[in-house]
């Protein structure tokens, strides 16, 4: 448990935020009806949490040891500069004023405390017409609770949890604090994701699981009775438009800004300082939106959207692109990635150590120049990503599947049925079809002493993992090997795929392959030197 926040804790932090909305996206977008219904805002959250996340990586790169105003001032900066929508906005502005507080006083109880006041502070200075029922209330009552709790001696976890949970009842409080939520039965949905923030911050200061969601019934982020679910256009009167860029501009120059967007539109939040800021509003003429930040500075990374014609695409599923469909395999390993390109595979290298962002993602989606794109993803970690890359693809007309395999076999078991010439749905039905008959194992050694569903694991004991679980904990690759590949021929099967790893012992395949002979003797073995530094060995049983 922390007594003090500090840079590791700050990196906990934005890696179990980013988690959390991850698995959240889908949700916080259905109910994402005020200020627009355009279903977006989960995807919003966890793109600019991603780009924060990013950046407080960045500062650990090489093995660094940066201090903590180094860590809350990158994640600050990376989040300013990747906000997307409204509700991203305001987050990187509440992240900018918490760690303002954070990186000058450190990390004590009574830091986090202001942190989040500031933070709360900030965020409503960057919004036009603050509204209640929003995720400023849900911030507000949470930096609230925080004060409460560091007036009463409240430690660190104390004061992050206190934080925690009253953002959680704060939410439930939504719809009656705005019509429109109680019109269609939801809670706040950037309110939502705050509270995924919370959890994640107070998560990191215990040590502790991240949190499980409650409240309205069994879950927090639940659908309440009425809510429709999906993308809704904007209903007659509002704005056509979305308007987001990052500005290079004097601190002098944003009076004037503000006053010319408010009287262009609503919704506008503007974010950030020392000369740079992320801006957002909701307009007619979008235009004019962009020469108003022209006049105060330089705009960049414009982003432009349709409200009308987004929710025609998402609606349809996305505008239909070119007729040319392509595969793109995520893969690590020389081996594996030769195996994909010879399937007919588009491939994105991956980094054990650093996984490919939603940016890289999509880029590499783009890269296919196909109208019809089939994600394999061969990593359970990598859906919440490749869900928002998915998202800003459809957006631009590209017809994506990401389909869920969660092991590289699976992904060559998918590619071996494949057919470009069926019609797209049925070949993803197919495909996804092919990689859930393909059970899946791989072997890791461990780093250090361990509980796991086997029993207990010390450092090198090599563990044999079956679907996910540890289910064989062994002293070498060779024996754990074969006792795994016992288990999983025990459960039938017509071909087994063995996939060795870097530097993996010399004869480990002749002695597989010997083993699942002799095991199951009409059982087919194929072995491919995939080459990937993640697991010594992985096994794939159709």
């Amino acid at each position: 448990m922390q007594d003090t926040l500090d840079a590791l804790a700050v990196r906990t932090w934005c890696r179990l935020a980013l988690s959390a909305l991850g698995q959240a996206r889908e949700e916080i977008d259905a109910l994402n009806v005020y200020p627009v219904p355009d279903g977006d805002t989960g995807t919003n959250l966890y793109l600019t949490a991603e780009s924060a996340t990013a950046a407080v990586e960045q500062c650990f790169e090489d093995g660094a040891e940066p201090g903590l105003d180094a860590t809350v001032r990158a994640m600050a900066k990376g989040a300013l500069i990747g906000a997307r929508g409204n509700s991203g906005v305001i987050l990187a502005q509440l992240l900018r004023g918490t760690a303002e507080v954070l990186a000058q006083r450190g990390g004590g109880p009574q830091a986090l405390s202001a942190a989040l006041r500031r933070g709360c502070e900030a965020a409503y200075q960057a919004v036009a017409e603050p509204v209640e029922g929003t995720l400023l209330t849900v911030a507000a009552c949470a930096a609230e609770s925080a004060e409460r709790a560091e007036r009463d001696g409240g430690g660190l976890a104390e004061i992050a949890g206190a934080a925690h949970q009253e953002a959680r009842q704060a939410l439930l409080r939504t719809p009656s604090q705005l019509d429109v939520l109680a019109r269609a039965g939801v809670v706040d949905a950037g309110g939502r994701g705050l509270v995924a923030v919370l959890g994640a911050l107070a998560d990191a200061v215990t040590g502790q699981q991240p949190m499980g969601p409650v409240a309205l019934g069994e879950d927090l982020g639940a659908v309440l009775p009425g809510c429709e679910g999906h993308l809704r256009p904007p209903g007659p009167g509002h704005p056509a438009f979305e308007v987001i860029y990052l500005l290079d501009a004097p601190d002098a120059a944003l009076p004037v800004l503000r006053e010319r967007l408010a009287a262009l539109g609503d919704s506008l939040v503007v974010g950030g300082g020392d000369g740079l800021w992320s801006v957002h509003v909701h307009v007619d003429d979008a235009g004019a939106a962009v020469e108003a930040g022209v006049e105060a500075g330089r705009p960049y990374r414009i982003r432009v959207t349709h409200f009308a014609e987004a929710a025609a695409r998402a609606g349809a599923g996305g505008a239909p692109g070119p007729a040319a469909r392509a595969v793109l395999s995520v893969v690590g390993g020389e081996g594996l990635a030769q195996l994909c390109t010879l399937a007919g595979a588009a491939v994105l290298r991956a980094d054990p150590d650093a996984p490919p962002s939603s940016a890289e993602l999509a880029q590499a989606v783009r890269a296919c120049a196909a109208g019809e794109v089939i994600v394999l993803l061969n990593d359970p970690e990598l859906r919440a990503t490749a869900g928002a890359a998915a998202d800003q693809l459809r957006e631009e007309g590209v017809r994506v599947a990401v389909l869920p395999t969660r092991s590289p076999v699976q992904g060559l078991a998918a590619l071996a049925v494949h057919e470009a010439g069926r019609r797209f749905d049925e070949d993803v039905v197919a495909m996804t079809s092919a990689a859930g008959a393909t059970r899946y194992a791989e072997l890791a050694v461990a780093e250090g002493e361990s509980w796991t569903m086997a029993g207990v694991c010390q450092a090198g004991d090599v563990l044999g993992l079956i679907d996910g679980d540890v289910a064989v904990i062994g002293p070498e690759i060779a024996a754990t090997g074969a006792e795994v590949l016992s288990r999983m021929l025990a459960a039938g099967g017509e071909l087994v795929t063995l996939v060795l790893g870097e530097g993996v012992p010399s004869g480990l395949a002749d002695q597989l392959v010997a083993h699942a002979r002799r095991q199951r003797p009409e059982v087919d073995t194929v072995v491919f030197a995939g080459g990937q530094q993640s697991a010594p060995l992985l096994i794939g049983v159709e």
